[in-house]
């Protein structure tokens, strides 16, 4: 049995059909802009993940030695 196609429009999109490739590309960077303001504005309204978290004391290694406090790398 053959198969029929259907015949070509003659109706073709002079002026819309450049942008319509477009208009997909446009509505997803608009949805990531919106996601992206939402989160934004979510944590800005909700404050430092942890306000009271830094490092107390000396910046260095604990312990001496060249192998910075690591036991048992002392004959490396």
């Amino acid at each position: 049995m053959a198969t029929s196609f259907p015949a070509p429009t003659a109706r073709r999109r002079a002026a819309g059909a450049p942008l319509s490739g477009l208009l997909p590309l446009l509505g997803f960077a608009v949805l990531l802009a919106a996601v992206f303001t939402v989160a934004y504005a979510v944590g800005s309204a909700s404050g430092p993940a942890a306000p009271g978290l830094h490092r107390t004391g000396g910046g260095g290694p604990k312990g001496g030695g060249p192998t910075g406090g690591m036991a048992g790398m002392g004959g490396m």
